[in-house]
């Protein structure tokens, strides 16, 4: 008798939209590969980030053919959103709850996509993986009897923290004694207080009513009825915030961290980076080729350089750009900024000369090498001359930097980017915060200081021992891909034959 072949295992999924949450979803699908080459995966979004979620997969060296796009109907004009705007990249902050709130235009599109592919293979495996802010994905998957399994592209500690602080409002809901200005979060030690500067601009004046609670308190609860969680970090390298996360949604999570190219964890060779690794990670074009970048960081001494990056939707107040621009020069260390035009500015437009010290850019010299809009960054982290990174503490950033051994300077700017660096400071010790927000005050003398502490190379200093621990963090990170992220993988794999 003929042996039946095996049936196709379908993972569809469902990421939020914007390039923080579009790529560790592609490198998740690309993990799901490497582990079992016997699914077909199909991710789904509005056609503009599947043009670019293309672009990322076609500048794969070997890209495999297991992974399918589905492009659903989108019309961003229709949510009172500027045509094409499809992605949180180049939209001010104003116009970013709109965009969350005209992501769920997607659910009757994808719903009918799912009906297709069940109908069309009714006794194949299918399950989706939908980011948590998708959290209407639950419905759809038990519309059709499927299941669903949400994807946290954050940490598990600054994860807890954003659900639990949107899903309580604790900082609105204080007993007697207590202060805004530290107060307790329902499922974290009692110990572990945040305070009112942790936390963004709109979550501060959320009361449950208004537009930004009004998307995520919804998400969150239904994301919370999914049949696990996925999310990008260490079993080893996070355990109080796994341990609060565990208990808080009371689901199992498989953390399968770090979503980054292997290449990128195997490198040990400094400038040896190649540039296979950024057409592994991103579809953007970059203000500066990878190999001039190169080129420049190997003029300079192992750990001398300071790499700054606020992400690919962030930046900072004119003022504040303009203290940076001084406290770097001051402090005569080696950096490559990153910069787009301040707040308030088209972030996609020229970057204007007055918006920096006057002749700030010829002045520098070889001290510093300004990139305009997009830079390598994966192969800038990678380097040996690369000393610190000074960053938004968005996860994905945090999570490249610390795999290579680079200790942090900290601005959070927003969504759970204060809890990150409250975690690094606190839990990790590989961090020290400049500044909160984009409101915030510096001067160029404490960006002088800050960035001659953690690239100060005095023996027993704040640097040395940040530098260290850093290290650790980069050996646990890299033992788990054939260690507790590969079992965690895995286990996950099991869990998902065995629902069928």
């Amino acid at each position: 008798m003929e042996a039946q072949a095996p049936l196709t295992k379908h993972i569809i999924m469902l990421p939020f939209m914007a390039q923080g949450h579009l790529i560790p979803f592609l490198e998740l699908a690309h993990q799901i590969l490497h582990h079992n080459p016997n699914f077909t995966i199909t991710i789904a979004n509005s056609p503009l980030n599947i043009t670019y979620l293309r672009s990322a997969i076609a500048n794969n060296p070997s890209p495999p053919s297991q992974i399918h796009l589905k492009p659903l109907p989108f019309n961003s004009s229709d949510h009172g959103l500027p045509p094409n705007s499809e992605n949180t990249d180049g939209l001010p902050l104003s116009q970013i709850i709109k965009l969350f709130h005209a992501s769920a235009a997607l659910e009757p599109p994808f719903s009918e996509f799912i009906n297709d592919v069940v109908s069309r293979n009714p006794i194949s495996p299918v399950c989706i993986v939908s980011d948590i802010f998708m959290g209407w994905a639950n419905d759809v998957a038990k519309c059709y009897g499927v299941v669903n399994y949400s994807f946290t592209t954050g940490g598990a500690y600054g994860t807890a923290a954003y659900c639990s602080i949107w899903m309580n409002l604790p900082h609105r809901n204080l007993i007697d004694g207590e202060t805004r200005d530290e107060f307790p979060v329902p499922g974290f030690p009692e110990s572990c207080r945040f305070t009112i500067t942790q936390l963004h601009q709109y979550l501060r004046a959320a009361d449950g009513k208004d537009e930004w609670s009004r998307f995520f308190q919804p998400q969150i609860s239904l994301s919370l009825r999914s049949n696990g969680w996925f999310c990008n970090t260490v079993e080893e390298m996070e355990t109080l915030g796994l341990e609060v996360l565990r208990n808080y949604i009371k689901l199992p999570v498989w953390c399968i961290g770090p979503l980054l190219p292997l290449k990128m964890l195997e490198n040990n060779s400094g400038s040896d980076t190649g540039s296979g690794i950024i057409g592994q990670r991103s579809g953007k074009q970059h203000g500066i080729q990878p190999e001039k970048c190169i080129e420049w960081l190997d003029s300079h001494p192992i750990g001398s350089v300071l790499y700054i990056s606020f992400g690919s939707q962030n930046t900072i107040s004119e003022t504040q750009m303009m203290e940076l621009a001084k406290g770097l020069e001051e402090s005569k260390k080696s950096f490559i900024w990153v910069i787009r035009p301040p707040l308030g500015f088209d972030l996609k437009g020229n970057f204007k000369p007055e918006w920096l010290p006057t002749g700030f850019e010829d002045r520098i010299g070889k001290q510093g090498l300004v990139v305009h809009n997009w830079a390598p960054q994966l192969e800038i982290l990678c380097h040996r001359s690369t000393g610190a990174f000074l960053t938004h503490c968005g996860w994905n950033s945090v999570m490249e930097g610390l795999s290579q051994g680079v200790p942090l300077i900290g601005w959070p700017l927003a969504a759970e980017q204060g809890y990150n660096a409250k975690m690094l400071v606190e839990e990790m010790g590989v961090c020290v915060v400049l500044a909160r927000g984009v409101h915030s005050k510096i001067t160029k003398e404490e960006v002088s200081g800050v960035v001659n502490v953690v690239l100060g190379k005095v023996e027993g200093g704040k640097g040395e021992d940040m530098r260290k621990k850093a290290n650790n963090l980069k050996e646990l990170i890299r033992a788990s891909v054939k260690g507790s992220s590969y079992k965690a993988m895995d286990d996950f794999l099991t869990t998902f034959d065995s629902e069928f």
